[in-house]
This record gives structure tokens, sequence and C-alpha cells, in this order.
């Protein structure tokens, strides 16, 4: 079963895009006709860099995944293997490859500017500032969920974990240095890159940084500031590709070992339509499926990345398909291969505590079996590190790119502060500032609350974006681009609207309840409050924005082809 399951995976990831995608990049954008890239025509050597498009995929990939591919289907295997993995390919081919897609297309055509100011451009001048705060309120969500997780697996056993993150920043700064500051070949300077790499890793199983989650806490808010106010060349880019690497080996040892097991799922198919997924509460497969599989299927915070930081990177419009497009069919294989590794050897390897324990500690026990019993001269325990500090790795990778989003938003939202005093406009929008301020409300939720109860609402209001950020690519495509193919965006856009909404509903009334009344638990209290509110601002922009996107999209249209 898992042999099938992965080749027609990858049948239907590498169908869709030599097809679908090529199609879109040749005959909808004619990316190949166009000009300069905005990261050639601003090149500020900060935040618009001309970038090869290997390195610029391993940016892009490690800070769209985070933990995310792995962490929602680990939760949604609860529901039985099939119905999670029948949204990750559907999901994943209809609406996520496309949204990533446009949006990253749709940035460059603005200059590099973010999906909100494109917004504004096509919808209304309101609507772009809703947006703004719905993107803030949603970036404090995921510094929130994430910094929980990485706070968690930096605590846990003998430190190897942190201590891995050390190694792997200082290398990374090494290895930007060899790319853009000495003559060395590209390829050259990558391979010591990867030597480095392995080297850390081997350092760091010897050298265990032992440390309280508080502690770690502090670390991450301290690291996220100054990654993200630093040059991007510095430490964020490197460091994003050196993670590629482990991807590419976490991806290649995953495939190899599915492909060539032959084993059969021990874990049913289907459990319940309204298994106990989400803080132990009864939850509908439908609407509550995008509230925990997100970024393997669907992520809305991709749109940010792609409109924030790839695209002032992107050296050529056409480098767009494999950057954007490739990196979430990549994403959905990751996905596909966390799926095999627990319906099929999450029984043998954890027995009947598979469903009794988290869903990191189910991926990284799953993975290690399937991988260290399957491979030569890989063992069970190294690969059970190496889960460990795949997952961390990705998650802060997310966690810095998010803060330099975070950043950049404030700075923006600040702009009309210039006219009425420049001082303050100028310490608001100081890069420092802005990191300090963009990391200070999601570290402060991270501390308070589990990414068990944070990960839906982070996983609700991003799937609200990304079906507003396809909205909005939909007039964008219909004002600017090429009418005939609105509903290449606009239908998909309406049903995930409706699912997600319906979905963030049902968390407002029956889980965020839940931690208001448990008075014995303070963080449990303050979680509820946090969460249950920003969900309820971020309910109540998201009808403002559709709203606006309605009257706009009812007011008639210009056709350009």
């Amino acid at each position: 079963m898992s042999s099938i399951i992965l080749l027609a995976a990858l049948a239907v990831y590498i169908v869709f895009y030599f097809t679908y995608g090529r199609f879109l990049q040749n005959k909808l954008f004619r990316s190949h006709e166009q000009g300069d890239a905005p990261s050639v025509r601003l090149n500020d050597g900060v935040d618009f860099v001309p970038t090869h498009r290997f390195v610029l995929f391993g940016h892009h990939f490690a800070s769209i995944a985070g933990a995310g591919p792995i962490v929602g289907p680990a939760m949604a295997i609860a529901w039985g293997w099939l119905p999670g993995l029948l949204w990750i390919w559907i999901g994943n081919v209809l609406l996520g490859a496309i949204h990533d897609y446009f949006s990253l297309v749709a940035s460059v055509r603005y200059d590099g500017k973010s999906i909100q100011y494109v917004a504004q451009d096509v919808i209304s001048k309101g609507t772009g500032k809703t947006f703004a705060w719905f993107i803030l309120f949603l970036l404090v969500l995921v510094v929130g969920a994430f910094g929980d997780i990485v706070a968690t697996q930096f605590s846990s056993g003998n430190g190897e974990i942190a201590s891995a993150f050390l190694y792997f920043g200082i290398a990374s700064v090494i290895l930007g240095v060899l790319l853009y500051r000495t003559k060395l070949p590209f390829w050259f300077s990558t391979l010591i890159g990867i030597a480095m790499l392995i080297g850390a890793f081997l350092l760091a199983e010897q050298t265990g940084i032992r440390a309280s989650k508080n502690v770690w806490y502090a670390v991450i808010f301290i690291y996220i500031v100054v990654a993200s106010a630093l040059p991007v060349n510095v430490l964020l880019q490197p460091r994003d590709y050196l993670n590629s690497f482990l991807l590419y080996f976490g991806i290649l040892a995953g495939t190899v070992a599915a492909l060539f097991s032959f084993q059969g799922f021990n874990f049913p198919a289907i459990t319940s339509f309204s298994a106990p997924v989400i803080g132990n509460t009864p939850s509908p497969f439908w609407p509550v499926v995008p509230l925990v599989i997100a970024c393997g299927a669907l992520s809305g915070f991709h749109s940010l990345v792609a409109s924030g930081t790839t695209s002032k990177q992107l050296a050529h419009e056409k480098d767009a398909l494999f950057v954007g497009y490739g990196g979430m069919l990549t994403e959905g294989l990751l996905s596909t291969i966390v799926v095999i590794s627990i319906a099929g050897f999450g029984s043998v390897a954890l027995g009947d505590k598979l469903m009794k324990t988290d869903a990191l500690t189910r991926f990284t026990e799953s993975f290690a079996y399937m991988t260290g019993t399957l491979l030569p001269f890989i063992s069970i325990g190294f690969m059970k590190v190496f889960s460990g500090i795949w997952i961390s790795s990705f998650a802060m990778t997310t966690l810095d790119t998010t803060n330099r989003l975070g950043r950049y938003l404030i700075a923006e939202m600040a702009a009309p502060l210039e006219k009425k005093s420049k001082s303050l406009y100028r310490f608001i929008s100081d890069r420092w500032v802005a990191s300090t301020l963009a990391a200070s409300g999601g570290m402060l939720l991270a501390w308070s609350g589990s990414y068990t109860v944070l990960w839906p609402a982070f996983s609700g209001a991003n799937q609200l974006l990304a079906s507003i950020g396809m909205l909005t690519v939909a007039l964008w495509l219909r004002k600017r681009v090429h009418a005939a193919y609105t509903n290449l965006a606009l239908i998909p856009a309406l049903l995930l609207w409706i699912t997600v909404t319906a979905g963030l509903l049902w968390f407002e009334i029956v889980v965020v309840p839940g931690h208001f009344m448990d008075l014995s638990n303070t963080k449990n209290v303050i979680t509820g409050i946090v969460t249950g509110s920003i969900n309820a601002i971020m309910l109540f922009l998201n009808l403002q924005v559709f709203w606006s996107f309605l009257k706009t999209a009812t007011e008639g249209h210009e056709k350009i082809s």
C-alpha cells in the first residue's frame, strides 16, 4: 500500500507540473516575455537581491513549510489516513499550487509589493488596510504556534536539537560570505556548505545544550528579532538554503523507504467523521479539515512569503513556476510521506500509544522506524534525532521569515504617520524596532499556550487568508492579465471561503469556550481569551473583505489580454 500511495502522489505532482503549470507559465502569464524582475531593477543589497533559483527554492520552501506539512497530517490521522490524504492531494493541485504561483507572479508585477497592496489596487484602499490588519493578526498566531513548537523541541531530549540550531546558524553566516563576498564558484560554495551542515549535525549529537522551555522562549525571541533585521543574504537566505538539504535528505529517505517497503497500512482508512482531533473535542472532518491540514494542501501564509520575501529575490519571472508552483507540490509530497509513515509504521513504532502521543512524536517515531529499518547504514536512533532537528530547523525558518514579514507590514502600516510625525514614523519603521514589535505579541502567545490549541487557530486564519488571497488574484487576473482565466482562482476561492468560515465559527463556538472555563489552568484561560478574541476579530475582518470583493466583482470590469 505504501508503494502504491507514493507512486500515485509522484504521478499526480509530476503530471500537473509539466502540463497545467507549464500552461499557466507560457499561455497565461507569458513569463518568458517579461523584462527585468524587481530584484534586478530595485537591487538594494538588503531585501531586493537577485538570487539563483536553487538557492531561492531552498529559502522559499523552508519558509513556507516549517513544521506545517508535518504537524497537520499527523494530527489529521485521527480521522483515518484516507480523508487527510485526499485533502492533501486535491487541495494541493487545485488550490495550493495555484494560490502560491499566482501570488508570486502578481507580486513580481507589482515590483515586489505585498499581496495586500495588490488587494488595495484591484478591490479598494479600505480593503488593503483591512487586509493588513488581518495579516498582522495571522503573523502573531504563526509566531505563537511555531514558537511553542520550537521551544518544545529545544527543551526535549539531550539538547541535540538546540545545539544543531546554533551550529547551523554559524555555518549559514559562513556560507553567506562564501556565496556573496568571495569569487568561489556557486557549486563549490554549496559543497562547503553541505560539509558544514553534516559537521554541525554530528557535533550537535555530542554537545547538547540543555535549558528550560522558558529560557528557549527568550532565546527564540532574540534570534528572530536579529534574523529578521539583518540583510537577507547574511543569515536568512543561506540558512534556508542549507536547511533545504535537510529537506532533500528527509524526502529522499522517506520516498525510498516508502517506495520499497511494500508495507500495508495497519491504521484504519477512516475512523470517524467526528474524531477527537482538536483539543480532544469531537471535530467534524468538514468543515474542520482546513483548520488542521494547512501547509501540505494550501496555506495563505505562502502568499505572504511569496509576496514578502521571495518576489524580491526572484532573478527572472520565469523562475516563479519552479519556486512557487514546484515548492507547493514538493510540500504535498512531504505531507504524503508523513501520512504513509504514520499509517504504515506508527502502530509498529508506538503500539497502542500511537494516538496517545502528540503529533510531533507521532511523526518522529513513525518516520524513524520506517527509514531506520528499511535503509542500510541508517539507524532508528539517528533518524529520531534527524527528524527532531528537521522539524525544529524548518519551524525556526518559518519564525524568522514571519517576523521579517511582520517588520515589513508594521513599516507599511505606519506610513500615514510620516506626514504627521516623521520622527515617530522613523522610530516605528526602524527595522530593529519593527522586528521587536512583530516578535513580542507572538512569543507572548507562545508562552501562554500549547500548539495543539494554537494550531487550529493559526490554520483557520491561515486558510481564510488563502481564500481572500485567491479572491484578490482572481480580480487581478480579470483586471490586469486576462479575464477569461478568472475562474481558475475564483471558483476554488469561493468554495474554500465557505468551508474555512464555517470551520472557524465552529472553533469559536465549540473549542474556545472550553478554555475560558478551565479556571484551574491560567495559561489555558489566557490562550482561550487571546485566540478567541483574535479569531472573532479576524472573522469580522474576513466578512468586511468579502463584502468589498462582492461589490467590486459586480461593478463590471476591464478586459486586458
